[in-house]
């Protein structure tokens, strides 16, 4: 048991100072900031050492005067690059829903109060390694976006990101990680599937055709007695003393029922809720009001933009257990 405690998160967690995922403002406290030397410091503090060894040998004074100078530049680099990293707040914002296959955009604000610019902080997210390079101006909050591949439909959360700067001698190394608590909703990929015909009793496809009703005005006619008055051009009887009556357009649609049991039998759960996705898109742009019925769940008629959101985020949240 001790041994899978070592294996585990656990010792990461406690090692980097937090237990994800963070909730609110992320403050990169001092003992959140790590820093080793890059491969360029060690080889400065192989020359060092040569430097010294060779002074102490040869008693040369301006070898040592180069050596302590390399050493107080490297002491001085290092303040610096850990300087560059620390007490900076990390926020998430929204992140819109996307479809499967393509990349959720997560957008992180990093929030310097200091009075001094932070340049060169590189942002990555550690799955995937889509990373960003930022200059962070002094008092000011500076927005960075990564796109993170989404696969796989339902909640994807954003995971650990890593901060990290070399700034400003590249001798040193000084990263920290957060790991927001931030989701993204992920949609079942679309597949475009032509919608059903249209039934008898119009329980699946979409029509379209122009009827009288009170949605577009479509033109004058001449005015009749068993017209209502509010339907009256006025202003063109003022022009023209000709009385005529407003027509309107309706646009009536077939309404449709975009059903579980409608899609082929030997269709597997993903591509169902893909064929799915993609008539509710076919009927969303068609502009027809349409019902979605999948297990345990069923969404009224309706139609418009909030319709077809909530009827994607039922699919993607969808669960066959």
């Amino acid at each position: 048991m001790l041994r899978a405690w070592f294996r585990g998160p656990r010792l990461l967690n406690w090692l980097y100072g937090f237990v994800p995922p963070e909730h609110g403002v992320v403050l990169l406290r001092h003992r959140r900031v790590y820093i080793v030397p890059t491969r360029a410091g060690w080889y400065c503090a192989a020359t060092v050492a040569l430097l010294l060894v060779g002074s102490i040998n040869y008693a040369l004074p301006l070898g040592y005067v180069l050596t302590f100078t390399l050493v107080g530049l490297g002491l001085v680099g290092m303040v610096q690059t850990a300087r560059n990293l620390a007490l900076v707040s990390v926020s998430v914002g929204r992140a819109d829903a996307v479809f499967a296959g393509e990349s959720a955009q997560f957008r992180l604000f990093l929030d310097n109060r200091a009075p001094f610019e932070r340049p060169a902080v590189l942002v990555r997210h550690v799955a995937s390694g889509v990373q960003s390079v930022v200059h962070v101006t002094a008092r000011s909050v500076t927005e960075v976006t990564l796109g993170v591949p989404a696969p796989r439909r339902g909640q994807l959360a954003l995971g650990r990101i890593m901060l990290e700067t070399r700034f400003p001698l590249g001798w040193f190394r000084a990263w920290s990680y957060v790991e927001p608590d931030a989701t993204c909703l992920v949609y079942p990929r679309p597949v475009p599937t032509p919608l059903p015909a249209v039934t008898e009793h119009a329980t699946a496809g979409a029509a379209r055709a122009q009827v009288p009703g009170r949605e577009d005005f479509s033109g004058l006619r001449t005015y009749q007695r068993s017209d209502s008055p509010r339907h009256v051009a006025w202003k063109t009887f003022a022009r023209s003393d000709n009385l005529l009556t407003k027509q309107f357009s309706g646009d009536a649609a077939v309404e449709l029922s975009l059903e579980w049991d409608h899609l082929p039998a030997g269709l597997d759960v993903e591509s169902r809720l893909s064929r799915l996705a993609g008539w509710v898109l076919a009927a969303h742009l068609a502009g027809s009001r349409f019902a979605l019925r999948i297990p345990g769940q069923e969404l009224a008629m309706a139609r418009g933009d909030a319709h077809r959101s909530d009827c994607l985020r039922a699919l993607a949240l969808f669960s066959a257990q």
